[in-house]
């Protein structure tokens, strides 16, 4: 049996990622309520007690009568009832099969969806022949003492940890608005100053539902001298895993380098809660770039990150190419092409 759940449905779209095997915050109802790109909904394989719940984006395509299919901004794909390696393979070939059907009649062209690289999903979706390697990001496992972490640090990050604390950086957790605006400015002024794509802005608005929602636990770290917010983390607490979400420090504090210390807290933080790890992703783009770099410096530990690039009708995939004079086998790392903008690649990711 199959379901697609729309964000009005928001019990049953919450019964089916609370009582999967493993999740993370970003397959929850909430966070998807807080995209606008497109209409979001889950789509549900059943049979018995086992299931398949793949949260998509469905977006229409400019000057077209078909649709595509994309992901919220983090990490996502498909989550089970059991443990993948526990579900039976002609369950998942008939999971397929009847995601494949959904496509046809949704008119649907591609299928993006960025995955999660603490999920072993590859059993998921690796019959689809479009799972894509992009690279590494980083982690930080939080079950080794930190004393134990710390030896992992590059020299240059402990030094500045023990600047900051002689400067008198302190941390505090908060989800007071006025504090979130705060963190507004000094993450729009970071993204400002490394010319970031719009993929990477949020509104306001954003801001406060993600970190004042009640629906999962997500947190704002400020670092702060005296009475100044200079640098702050937007982090999720999910499953034992940490997700460091967003992240940005004041242009006139960048060479105290405060994240470093916040990384190092709010790792602490997490070792007294129990949890397990915590991400701090890759570069922008997924790129082994100077932010990728920049995070390598606290952990030599990594994960496989992939993305799943589907076209499900190549004949509509080509003439939507062909309509804006791009060329399939294009060097360009971008997913659906047609939605590339191909004069802007130094400035933009996925959309």
């Amino acid at each position: 049996m199959i379901k697609t759940i729309t964000l009005a449905q928001k019990r049953e779209w919450n019964f089916y990622i609370n009582n999967a095997f493993v999740h993370d915050f970003y397959h929850t109802w909430y966070y998807h309520a807080l995209d606008h790109s497109g209409m979001a909904m889950l789509f549900v394989y059943e049979e018995g007690q086992d299931y398949i719940a793949f949260p998509v984006v469905k977006r229409k395509i400019p000057g077209a009568v078909f649709f595509d299919l994309s992901s919220v901004y983090g990490y996502v794909g498909p989550i089970a009832s059991k443990d993948n390696k526990y579900l039976n393979q002609n369950f998942i070939n008939n999971f397929k099969r009847e995601f494949l059907n959904f496509l046809k009649s949704e008119q649907i062209v591609s299928v993006f969806s960025r995955l999660n690289p603490f999920l072993n999903q590859d059993p998921l979706v690796g019959d689809f022949k479009g799972v894509y390697e992009n690279g590494k990001t980083v982690v930080l496992d939080l079950t080794l003492p930190i004393d134990e972490q710390r030896k992992k640090y590059n020299s240059s990050v402990y030094d500045s940890i023990k600047k900051s604390k002689k400067k008198g950086f302190t941390v505090k957790e908060t989800k007071k608005q006025q504090d979130i605006e705060t963190f507004v400015s000094i993450y729009t002024e970071n993204m400002d100053r490394v010319q970031s794509a719009d993929y990477y802005r949020f509104s306001r608005e954003y801001f406060l539902d993600l970190i004042q929602a009640d629906e999962f636990d997500c947190r704002l770290f400020l670092v702060c001298l005296e009475d100044e917010a200079i640098c702050g983390m937007v982090a999720a607490f999910t499953h034992g895993i940490i997700q460091a979400h967003l992240i940005g420090t004041k242009t006139s504090f960048i060479n105290d380098s405060p994240a470093k210390f916040l990384v190092d807290e709010v790792s602490k933080t997490g070792r007294v809660e129990g949890m397990k790890y915590m991400h701090l992703g890759g570069g922008f783009g997924f790129k082994e770039d100077s932010l990728f770099k920049w995070k390598s410096l606290f952990s030599d530990s990594y994960l496989n990150y992939k993305s799943l690039r589907f076209i499900a009708n190549d004949a509509v995939y080509q003439s939507l190419l062909d309509r804006k004079g791009i060329d399939k086998d294009t060097d360009v790392d971008f997913f659906p092409l047609y939605r590339a903008v191909m004069n802007v690649f130094t400035a933009v990711v996925f959309i």
